[in-house]
């Protein structure tokens, strides 16, 4: 069998040659190997991918008892086994529709197990690629409970993370403390001066040069994630405001799934308040 071993913890000598020994111990081989010293955290990280002729849980065993002198923190996955996803939208659909047809394509691996929305605008949508759509109302009185029904339907469905798809809904900080580094959204980030309503509207105005998109780790401090992926497009005086949102838009999109995909192959490591991806 296959899997994929990540390994975090405090630089030290030894690390790659203790991974090693312990993988040849399972009976195993390693076709791809990553690793990185954060000198500014002194964290190291490791991505490791094993062929064995072991069971996951033999060699779970085997290498978290033979590592346990690092106090890394480990994490498991069969190649195998894809991530549960729940999207959550509001009304905009371009990011939907790129995870759903890249998921088509078998492009993107990860089983969505359901679409979540504060409007029932997209549900026509998710309910024809044959996926669960649920209409969670949410406003200032009834946030707690709604919130609430969420983190049932993400335990009931064994939800593995969260992709904000142009969800137009701040989250409460509770909430994002509750499943930190298991939400990801979207942000139009190279206009960060550009607060409120139609913020390429304002970018038009101001003559901008350059848009982007930034996919990042939610956070209780909104838009303030650790980032995981960007692009930006190069733009002139030419463009209208609805030139901008268009090229936003295809930013957004292709951003995002970047962003997705990174996370179900169990790319991304958190390190302080950035990322590192493999």
């Amino acid at each position: 069998m296959d899997f994929i071993v990540t390994l975090q913890c405090k630089d030290q000598p030894g690390i790659v040659h203790a991974m090693t020994t312990v993988v040849l111990a399972c009976e195993g081989n390693i076709t791809q190997n990553q690793q990185f010293t954060d000198h500014d955290t002194n964290t190291f990280v490791m991505r490791t991918h094993v062929e064995t002729t072991q069971t996951l849980n033999q060699a779970r065993a085997t290498i978290s008892s033979a590592l346990a002198h690092l106090n890394p923190s480990l994490t498991f996955r069969s190649t195998d086994v894809r991530k549960r996803a729940l999207i959550m939208v509001t009304k905009e659909s371009h990011c939907l529709r790129e995870l759903l047809y890249l998921q088509e394509l078998d492009e993107m691996p990860i089983d969505i197990v359901g679409v979540i929305s504060n409007h029932e605008v997209l549900r026509p949508l998710v309910e024809s690629h044959g996926l669960l759509f649920t209409y969670i109302d949410v406003n200032t009185q009834n946030k707690d409970a709604a919130e609430a029904q969420l983190l049932s339907i993400i335990d009931k469905e064994h939800v593995d993370f969260i992709v904000l798809a142009r969800y137009m809904q701040i989250l409460s900080e509770n909430f994002c403390e509750q499943l930190q580094g298991r939400i990801i959204n979207i942000h139009h980030s190279f206009l960060p001066g550009f607060k409120g309503a139609k913020p390429y509207h304002q970018a038009h105005e101001r003559g901008v040069k350059v848009i982007g998109a930034t996919a990042h780790f939610v956070t209780p401090h909104l838009d303030e994630g650790p980032i995981i992926a960007q692009d930006v497009a190069h733009v002139t005086h030419a463009a209208t405001p609805e030139d901008l949102i268009a090229i936003g838009r295809d930013i957004e999109r292709r951003v995002l799934s970047q962003a997705v995909k990174y996370f179900a192959e169990d790319r991304i490591f958190i390190v302080g308040a950035r990322t590192v991806v493999f």
